[in-house]
């Protein structure tokens, strides 16, 4: 066990998260443990309280608390990730230059460790190095059991230049999904605040947000607005339907939710969609039965933005995972049928 340290945060390094600049130096810290740290004061910036997500700067005297020998163990040795595990996550890579690489994050795999989390892209990393000294960096997320394209800067200088654009939103991102039920009207945008959900542990609601009214988000500790455009691109009768979700604001499990308010969750989500929830809408609940996969059906089919070095227009797609690609066969839609960008403004 080490004792209370107090790190500066060096030249080069500021700009970044808390909890990622912390798990560049201990890489075993989970994420939970780091939130933890935060929530009672133990991790601190320059004497004040922090968020998990507050940036550090250059300079900053860091507080860290005592670290557990298995918080501290060292990274694993190059080498140490399985020839399978390597070969899985560089079959992944749908777009890599000099700056950026883009994968097809699979269903399942965690971005980041946490509680029971041995197997995760931040340590799989190291095998998608490709000749460069240092793995690439994470500058957004996905949830574990979303899909599709999740984007890495391969220097320090690229992540934090994509990192403001994602603060900034000067970004595009399309999800596709299958909801219960088909919306209507086919076209709308979602607009209500988002909270995390009071109780942890087995019996609570654990890391589940709360959709609160607009008109009572100032009034709600905690509430942050969250925006999300959808549109229905096709329909099995008014069983199920395929939409394209836009998310105007990056609110955690912010499409979920949002969905599942509207009364037509997300095929697959237990979370959000279980048989214990009550839609308000007419949803048929997240299991659509017979043939369909009781996956999660939600993935990140585009991103694009400028290429923060070349200025370039840079437009990544992600193929369908298998389970999806199996419900879009069971319902005959087709992938070409869709638009390229279903929120574009007619000219």
């Amino acid at each position: 066990m080490t004792g209370v340290m107090t790190l500066t945060v060096a030249e080069g390094d500021g700009g970044q998260r808390l909890d990622r600049w912390l798990r560049r130096l201990y890489p075993h810290v989970s994420q939970g443990r780091i939130e933890k740290m935060c929530r009672k004061g133990e991790l601190r910036v320059d004497g004040g309280r922090v968020k998990a997500s507050t940036r550090v700067e250059e300079g900053q005297q860091v507080r860290i608390p005592p670290l557990e020998a298995t918080d501290t163990r060292p990274p694993p040795e190059p080498g140490q990730i399985s020839d399978k595990d390597a070969k899985m996550i560089r079959a992944c890579v749908i777009y890599r230059d000099d700056h950026v690489l883009a994968l097809n994050k699979p269903h399942g795999l965690a971005v980041q460790g946490g509680s029971g989390q041995m197997k995760h892209l931040d340590n799989l990393s190291e095998a998608l190095r490709f000749g460069y000294d240092e793995n690439p960096r994470l500058v957004h997320r996905l949830d574990k059991d979303t899909s599709g394209v999740l984007l890495m800067a391969r220097t320090r200088a690229v992540a934090a230049a994509l990192t403001e654009s994602f603060r900034h939103r000067a970004t595009k991102k399309i999800y596709w999904a299958v909801v219960a039920g088909v919306p209507l009207p086919k076209a709308g945008t979602i607009r209500t605040g988002l909270v995390k959900a009071p109780g942890h542990g087995a019996k609570g609601e654990g890391e589940k947000m709360v959709n609160v009214h607009p008109s009572e988000i100032d009034s709600t500790p905690g509430a942050k607005r969250a925006v999300t455009e959808y549109a229905v691109i096709e329909n099995a009768g008014r069983r199920a339907a395929w939409v394209a979700l836009n998310p105007v604001t990056g609110r955690t499990h912010q499409l979920r939710a949002h969905m599942a308010e509207l009364g037509h969750p997300i095929a697959g989500d237990g979370k959000y969609g279980g048989s214990g929830q009550e839609n308000a809408g007419d949803g048929w609940g997240a299991q659509l039965g017979g043939d369909v996969s009781k996956k999660l059906h939600l993935h990140a089919r585009s991103l694009t933005l400028e290429h923060p070095v070349t200025k370039a227009r840079l437009s990544l797609t992600a193929p369908l995972p298998d389970h999806m690609q199996a419900t879009w066969d069971i319902f005959q839609w087709s992938t070409r049928d869709a638009p390229e960008d279903p929120f574009a403004e007619d000219e």
